[in-house]
């Protein structure tokens, strides 16, 4: 397989997609949201995007599956699946706020080898594969170099249905704020995932998350020489439910931080 190659008909595919969605967003009405659960919206985008997705990654890898998010298509390939997340910051979309992307990973068995992440409002397609580094547009990119957690910005997701532990979320905020250059939720953990990638971020961490929502980044992060985990420090990133990726160098104080709180009583 010959990833240089898939990875540019990725991004083409993903730009095509992204330039619907875009469009769509001009005249996009409320109306047609539809709620999939509390707070889990989806609307006719979504789902179309996804269906542009499904049947170009078909062209592009026949004998592979799929997870998506929309469940266009559910067959999973023997070796090979796509993950995808048409329309990822589907609530920033319906309500006008230009953060949001799509995104795509490929597996190779329980391995992410390809993946891309294209934002069309900054016009910023970030994308990699196992072992040919990272990129946005035409330019390499890499994680920051601040030694510290002192020294970095931090993004974060925040609880949006299960605020079961809401409390010892606000504990970790609250730690993290007086620990670092201050925390930032855009609202799309694979935009999150890629500003970890390219510097914009040194940090990035997350709970109740999907697939979909993490395997292009988890990608992209890793070639930009970045470092994932779960809260704990191990476990799988992309169907483990949780997410800490960062610069490498302030991975042990976010691990240390996040851990002192944690599913842990609140005094």
């Amino acid at each position: 397989m010959n990833l240089n190659q898939l990875a540019n008909n990725l991004n083409i595919l993903c730009r095509s997609v992204g330039a619907f969605i875009k469009k769509e967003g001009e005249g996009f009405e409320r109306s047609s949201i539809e709620q999939k659960g509390f707070n889990d919206l989806v609307s006719y985008v979504d789902k179309e995007a996804e269906q542009k997705l499904v049947e170009g990654l078909r062209q592009l890898l026949p004998e592979a599956g799929f997870v998506t998010e929309e469940g266009t298509d559910t067959t999973r390939g023997e070796r090979f699946n796509w993950v995808i997340d048409p329309l990822d910051g589907t609530t920033n979309f319906i309500h006008g706020l230009p953060a949001y992307c799509v995104s795509v990973g490929l597996m190779d068995g329980d391995e992410v080898v390809l993946g891309t992440v294209f934002d069309p409002n900054r016009d910023e397609c970030f994308w990699a594969y196992k072992g040919g580094g990272a990129f946005c547009n035409g330019s390499s990119i890499k994680v920051s170099d601040a030694p510290a957690l002192k020294d970095g910005l931090i993004a974060t997701g925040f609880p949006y249905f299960d605020f079961g532990l809401t409390q010892q979320y606000l504990q970790v905020l609250g730690a993290f704020m007086s620990r670092s250059h201050g925390i930032r939720r855009i609202g799309s953990a694979a935009l999150d995932l890629v500003y970890v990638a390219c510097g914009r971020f040194e940090g990035f961490f997350e709970y109740n998350l999907n697939a979909w929502d993490v395997a292009a980044g988890v990608i992209i992060v890793q070639e930009a020489g970045g470092r994932l985990s779960k809260f704990t420090g191990e476990g799988d990133v992309v169907f483990g439910r949780e997410i800490v990726a960062s610069n490498g160098s302030v991975h042990p104080e976010m691990l240390q931080t996040i851990g002192e709180f944690w599913k842990k009583p609140v005094a």
